[in-house]
């Protein structure tokens, strides 16, 4: 089956009250369970920001390593989901239900197809 990534930018959730990401959080999480429970899911996470994360690095084609954080980096991933389903309105439909728990807007892209990266 096709597989897609939903995603967010970073700062799309900026709007949330602080107070308000445990119930949103626990509102992905059970996005997440309802897709596992459908077996669409393939992988869901946020990505880290924290001031001075060396976590984020450009690896450049002669192998030199530059740590981040970049501010000026633009379109940074926020979160991520990938679902296996089998049509992009499937797709679309997880989307949706990812954008109302996390409040705010996804993004949907189909992966190229390439069965010899395919695993199980």
């Amino acid at each position: 089956m096709p597989r897609y990534l939903i995603s967010f930018e970073k700062g799309a959730m900026d709007h949330i009250p602080e107070e308000d990401f445990p119930e949103v959080g626990k509102a992905a999480h059970a996005v997440c369970q309802e897709a596992k429970d459908a077996g669409a899911f393939v992988f869901a996470g946020g990505l880290s920001y924290d001031d001075g994360d060396v976590e984020h690095a450009v690896v450049a084609t002669d192998g030199m390593v530059t740590d981040g954080p970049f501010p000026e980096s633009k379109e940074l991933v926020g979160g991520v989901a990938i679902v296996d389903v089998p049509t992009r309105e499937a797709a679309l439909e997880w989307a949706a239900k990812f954008a109302v728990a996390c409040r705010c807007a996804q993004d949907v892209r189909r992966f190229m197809d390439d069965p010899d990266l395919i695993t199980a």
